[in-house]
Parts: structure tokens; sequence; C-alpha cells
């Protein structure tokens, strides 16, 4: 049995305010909080101002009992992938379990103590992009437990657009858990309510799961969103966070996208690329340890204009150019990774036997239209 909460009606947002996530928005959800044993779900983006958000949960007497922490960990320091152990918070001495590694889902025995979970994480609203697959997985264990849980929204920097292929079920992973495009166009709080109202989890029929989101104050899809902390460690500007719907592809090949750079995720290269006035040598760094290519030049692209600031599609034509560079080699190492990122095998034969962006994207229309009427249901914003 599902239940969705929104305490606030929806509201017309004006642009021209400074927008204010929901975790601004103390007093829609300190009264939920007070006298409950909670449980956060935070990482280093779960900010109000400058100040995180479980430091200003204790500063307003509230008991927080667990921090759970996604892929990068609760600091945000950690590389993607990288197991992360249960540790405690040095500032804080709050028990923090990592929901990345064997433990993604928070267990019975983690939730026994806890009476309600906070869940604020920034989203770039990309469909491998860990975060929301951490979101269903929290929903399903709270659901099961009959712990509410309320989700406090922030923008969405790739939210003014839809676009890529719609997953096929049998490549559902933790990189891609929904039938969803690659690019949704949705924030985090939106999100959890499509979860619940599609039922991508699955209560028992004694099982009741409260969802409060917590709106975002002007905001509406079309505004663009300045993101104040780095949402993860390779993600560190505006223009990354616009590319890496395109250039994530590149993580099942071996083109690197900057990893072990200054600038990952604004660049692409290899070391057989032939001489393009542009190169890089990946090193390890924080958040980087084993960049591909470690300590070998990398022949490529920056991809430091103006255009790709406010992007409003995938751009296939870094995956089409690297296909004609690299045609004389398997550059596609781990096919079965870039599948689950592409959410179907389709695509990367699509690239491999040389269809042009226009043929690919004729493939995905369909179901994005299916996908939109879904969508609006969910919607918050405008």
């Amino acid at each position: 049995m599902l239940s969705c909460v929104h305490p606030t009606e929806k509201k017309e947002y004006s642009p021209q305010k400074k927008i204010l996530p929901g975790a601004y928005q103390t007093n829609e959800y300190i009264p939920l909080l007070n006298g409950k044993k909670v449980g956060v779900v935070a990482n280093q983006s779960s900010l109000i101002g400058v100040t995180h958000l479980v430091d200003s949960l204790l500063k307003l007497q509230i008991d927080i009992v667990k921090v759970f922490s996604p892929e990068h960990g609760f600091r945000g320091d950690a590389d993607a992938g990288e197991h992360i152990e249960n540790q405690k918070d040095s500032k804080t001495g709050i028990p923090i379990i990592s929901l990345y590694g064997k433990n993604k889902k928070p267990t019975n025995a983690q939730l026994k103590d806890i009476d309600v979970i906070v869940f604020d994480l920034q989203d770039v609203g990309v469909r491998f992009y860990t975060y929301i697959s951490t979101l269903h997985y929290v929903l399903q264990a709270c659901g099961e437990n009959h712990i509410p849980v309320i989700v406090l929204d922030r923008p969405n920097p790739n939210g003014h657009y839809i676009d890529g292929p719609v997953l096929k079920e049998k490549f559902q992973s933790f990189v891609g858990m929904h039938p969803v495009p690659v690019v949704y166009g949705m924030t985090i709080g939106e999100y959890a309510k499509m979860i619940l109202g599609e039922n991508w989890i699955s209560l028992k029929e004694n099982q009741t799961l409260n969802l409060t989101v917590i709106p975002c104050k002007n905001y509406t899809h079309s505004s663009p969103y300045h993101l104040p902390v780095a949402p993860s460690p390779n993600l560190k500007s505006d223009l990354a966070i616009a590319l890496y719907p395109s250039l994530c592809f590149f993580e099942g090949t071996t083109v690197s996208v900057g990893r072990g750079t200054d600038f990952p995720f604004e660049c692409y290269g290899h070391p057989h690329f032939p001489e393009t006035g542009f190169s890089f040598i990946p090193l390890s760094k924080k958040g980087a340890k084993y960049p591909k290519h470690k300590g070998t030049k990398c022949n490529g692209y920056h991809l430091n204009e103006d255009k790709y600031m406010r992007m409003n599609r995938l751009d296939l034509s870094f995956l089409l150019n690297a296909n004609k560079l690299l045609k004389n080699e398997e550059w596609i190492n781990r096919p079965r990774f870039l599948d689950l990122l592409a959410g179907n095998d389709t695509l990367r034969q699509q690239i491999l036997s040389g269809k042009s962006e226009k043929e690919i994207r004729e493939t995905w229309k369909k179901d994005i239209e299916s996908f939109k009427i879904i969508r609006e249901k969910y919607l918050i914003y405008r």
C-alpha cells in the first residue's frame, strides 16, 4: 500500500527570485522531526547556506541517530565505484552507514531505532548518476519498515530537457533501475513521487510508505541553477555537469573523460587520437586514484565552449567521432557496462555500425513521448 503526502500546494515560482532548495524550508519539516529519532541520507552537497544539514538539525535540537551516505561517501571525496566502510563522523560522532558497495539498501537492523528518514542529496538529473538508485532502495526499505521519508528537494541543473534512450528491463542495474530516458527532466523530489506512483518498489499489502516532498522555492524546470558545491568529486563545474550525460558513455570504453586532471568531464581524449592541439596526462588525484591512461599523454578535445554550458540534448558527436578515430581497434572494452549506461545494447551497435545521430535519435522518439506522459503526473514545477 502506497501513500504520498505533499505538504505544500503547488505555487507559481518566479525565476527572478533566488532559488531556495527544500532544505531551506525548515519551518515545513522541523515540526515533522521534533521528538523523533531521525536518520539522514546526506553527503557534502546537503547544505543550508554554508552549513551542513546535519549540523543545522543538531542546532535545532533534532535527535539524529544515524547518517546514511551514498556513492562517494558522506564528505564526497571517494572515487566512483570505490567501496566505502561504515564509520563515525569526525565532527559529530554520529554513526555513518555506507549505502554503496554490498550494502546499497538499509537493512532492518540499521533502521530499527529510526522514526523518520530525511533524504537530501543534490542530483544532476541523469539516469546513471546513482543517487536516484540510492533513493529507490531507501524508499523500499522504509516502506518495508513503516518509516516515513521526507525528501528535501533540490533543483536539477539538467532539468530543462529530456533525452536519450529509455532503459529496457533486462539492462537494469545500480546505474539504471527504472524505465526512464538518460536525461529525465525531474528533480529528485518529483522522481521520488514517480517511483511510488509507478509502483517501481514492491511493498506488501500491509506495508505503507508515507512520502513528504519539501519543494524548492522560486524554481522552474527552465531555471538555470549553479550548484554551490560539487555533487561528486569529478563533477567540479557547471560545464562538467552539463556534459556529463553525453560523456559518461565513454566510461565503457578506452576513451578518457579527463579523470585525473583538473577538468574531468570537460574533455575527452585517447593516446591513439591524432594530434588535435589539445592534450592531457591523467594523474592519480583525490577522487581519481586510478584514472584511465594514468601517466600517458592523451590527445583530444577540451569542450570549454559556451555552447556546451547549457545543453538541451545529448551530444552523440563525441561517441561518433571516437568511433571514427579508433575504427581500427576495439575501443569499447567494457561493452556490458556501456550497455548498462545506455539502458540497451542498441546504442553500442548503432555507433559501431556507423549510424548517424539522426538515425539513432529516431529510435528514441516513441519511448521518450511515452515517458513524458508518465512524467507529467508527478511534476511539482513547470
